[in-house]
């Protein structure tokens, strides 16, 4: 089977290559950045255009089985900043995506959501699938609209969509922008001395998910032709503070905290059910947090 992934230069994106292609399956990638230089990109077409590159986009396409898309120009602490630009970059590329797939009869589509973003703050923990959408950030409202999209195509009958909401992914090759990727973030202050600038008490809790379970996942899924909306977390939350302990006792080294005021966009508090993605799709993570952390540590350090 071809994969086109939209977006597979990236943390998520460059691992999925790695496991589809362990897989069996052709991959090919669009992506506006040169190839990364950690990433084994041997036997993928790669092609280094803009996702707004409808030409590309089309010659992508062609032949294609199957589509991930994972592009997305912002996350939450930056999306707010130019509403607009995080439209018509994001939402507005997806629809012309979909529109490319829907002239060439291509159904499948793999969309990757935000399971720590489109809840918003939840009213229950943990979230499931059925829980109000409430984003907070303009970076969830696009990946709410998406969804929507996706859906409404399904229901007239023209894409088989999969909708993955994953939580916080972590692990190797991810970079240390210190806007998304605590675990990144903290291990690049460890390793360089540096300060780690945590906004608010520290007491914000995530689902921190290793990259190797949700490759794990996608793997199963892509091979099947399930539509619908499923969580993709690790079910269990941790705060920053717990999270900073974990890589203090990995590392062996004491990281220095900046505190910041907190931030209307950060979302308090999220923990996913997985209950829906374990019963469908035989899977479960494997990877513990400092376990996680720990094979961070040392394929990357």
């Amino acid at each position: 089977m071809r994969v086109l992934l939209i977006g597979g230069n990236g943390f998520i994106g460059s691992h999925l290559v790695d496991g589809l292609r362990a897989a069996g399956h052709t991959v090919s990638v669009l992506d506006p950045r040169a190839p990364r230089a950690d990433a084994d990109w041997r036997g993928v077409e790669y092609r280094q255009a803009a996702y707004s590159d409808r030409a590309a986009i089309d010659a992508m396409l062609d032949g294609c089985d199957v589509v991930l898309h994972l592009a997305s120009t912002t996350v939450p602490s930056t999306s707010n900043l130019d509403p607009v630009r995080d439209v018509s970059t994001n939402l507005v590329d997806t629809l012309g995506l979909i529109a490319s797939m829907r002239e060439r009869g291509l159904r499948r589509i793999v969309f990757f959501s935000s399971g720590g973003t489109v809840y918003g703050n939840p009213d229950r923990l943990p979230v499931d699938e059925t829980h109000p959408l409430r984003p907070i950030s303009s970076y969830g409202v696009v990946k709410v609209a998406i969804e929507h999209y996706l859906l409404m195509y399904h229901a007239l009958g023209d894409l088989d969509p999969l909708i993955l909401r994953p939580s916080n992914p972590y692990g190797p090759r991810q970079i240390a922008s210190g806007q998304q990727g605590f675990i990144a973030t903290a291990l690049a202050c460890a390793h360089q001395g540096l300060p780690l600038r945590i906004w608010g008490g520290g007491n914000t809790v995530r689902d921190y998910l290793y990259i190797d379970d949700l490759t794990d996942l996608v793997v199963r899924a892509v091979n099947g032709s399930s539509s619908g909306v499923y969580n993709v977390g690790s079910g269990a939350g941790h705060s920053l503070n717990a999270v900073l302990a974990a890589v203090e006792r990995v590392t062996g080294r004491t990281i220095r905290v900046e505190h910041l005021p907190e931030r209307g966009f950060d979302v308090r508090e999220v923990v996913l059910d997985i209950a829906a993605a374990s019963a469908r799709f035989g899977w479960r993570p494997q990877v513990e947090l400092e376990q996680g952390i720990a094979l961070t540590w040392h394929r990357d350090g």
